[in-house]
Parts: structure tokens; sequence; C-alpha cells
């Protein structure tokens, strides 16, 4: 699950600050403890990228839906609790130069920092094999759908420092300081939208997705191809 709230905006010394009516410090955000962060390259974008893990109990697949219910990350663009959640932040740093009565954006570097939050079950010695199966499956699946989140911002922020580095020069730096608070409102658009659109096709899948999943898992372990789940 994704919860897009607001951008980052930061230029370097001897360049023109870029802002909007957001502010200059505008950050994306859920909630998330950090454990380990990691830093990918994303192509033209920076990407870094933090674990949290939070600690479910239970030994029925009731049991662990009523703990994921109780202990997931709250999500504030649905004010639910879900099994996993990113908290995601873009950063552009654009610097810009002055030339001939004209102003352009010199270099712009965007960073996408993510925060992915996922379940870790403190299984119980007792419990079923089929429930075992149930929760590697479901985890599996739920690690998946976050990581296609961060492959979405990621691929949003090469797409914005490709365009703000495209741009072409304006009559002064204010114009160019607009220009790229239009491009940068426009593409984190695109990026809601993006994220919202596969959370929707998601959804609509689940269960059939898992029972899928499960039957895989499940004849991958009967050909050997998997240890049983343990």
């Amino acid at each position: 699950m994704c919860d897009p709230h607001r951008i980052s905006s930061v230029a370097p010394a001897k360049a023109v600050k870029q802002g909007d009516r957001r502010g200059n410090m505008m950050t994306r955000s859920l909630l998330c403890a950090l454990l380990l962060t990691v830093a990918v390259p994303a192509d033209a974008a920076n990407l870094v990228k933090t674990y949290s893990y939070f600690a479910i109990g239970g030994r029925t697949l009731e049991d662990i839906e009523q703990q994921l219910a109780k202990h997931g990350p709250q999500v504030k663009s649905t004010g639910s609790r879900h099994p996993g959640a990113t908290q995601m932040a873009f950063t552009t740093r654009i610097s810009y130069a002055s030339q001939s009565g004209s102003c352009r954006i010199a270099d712009a570097v965007v960073t996408v920092k993510v925060k992915v939050i996922l379940p870790e079950w403190r299984r119980p010695r007792k419990a079923d094999a089929d429930v075992r199966l149930f929760w590697d499956t479901l985890s599996a699946d739920i690690k998946r759908h976050e990581d296609r989140h961060v492959e979405i911002a990621k691929n949003h922020g090469r797409a914005l420092e490709d365009a703000l580095k495209a741009t072409h020069p304006q009559k002064d730096c204010n114009a160019a300081k607009a220009k790229a608070a239009e491009i940068t409102a426009a593409e984190l658009a695109r990026h809601d939208q993006d994220q919202l659109r596969f959370d929707r096709v998601e959804g609509v899948n689940f269960e059939s997705r898992i029972l899928r999943l499960m039957r895989y898992r499940m004849q991958r372990i009967e050909s050997g191809q998997l240890p049983p789940p343990t």
C-alpha cells in the first residue's frame, strides 16, 4: 500500500531555490521505524531504500488476519491498517545558470527515498503446515507488492529528472523556477495516479492471486524445488 503525500525540493549553493505553495521541504509520508538502509542505483535518479518490520503472532489463518489488522501500518489515505506499506520521499536538487538574458536548468538530481514496512510472523511451533504454507505465500506476495510500489516511484523519479534536464531556457531564473515547479507537480500527479491504479488492480485480484500462488508453491515443494514450510 502506498500513501503519497508531499515532495522535498532543495537547491545547492549559488542556485535559485525551487519552491511553490507547498514549501521547499515537502515529503510523501507514511510511518516507519528504520532498521536497514540500502542505496540502490536507479539509472538517472538515486534510490535509497529502508526496511522496517512489525511482529505479529497467531496460530491460525484467522489469528494472522486479526494480527495484521491490529498491528499493520496505518495508511493516511485510507485511515486503515494494511499488511504492508511504503513511505516515499522525492527530493529534487536543481541548479540554474543565467546567460544572455535567459536562465536555464543547469542540472537536476532527483533522489527517491523509500521506507518499506513488512510483517514478520513469530510462528508458534505447533502451527499447522497449511497455515505455514499460507503465510509463506502471503508474506512473499506482500513484499512483491511493496517492491512494485518502489519500482513505480523509481521510474517516476527518473522521468522527473529527465524532464527537468530537458527544459528549454526561460526569460529569467524566476520563470525557470516556476517551470521546474510545474514539471514537478505534473510528474508527481502522474506518479500518484499510477500508484493508486496499481493498488486498485491488486485489490481486485488478491484472492485469486493468493490461491494461484499457493498452488504453485505446493507444486514446487512437491517437486523438490522448494523446502517444506518450517
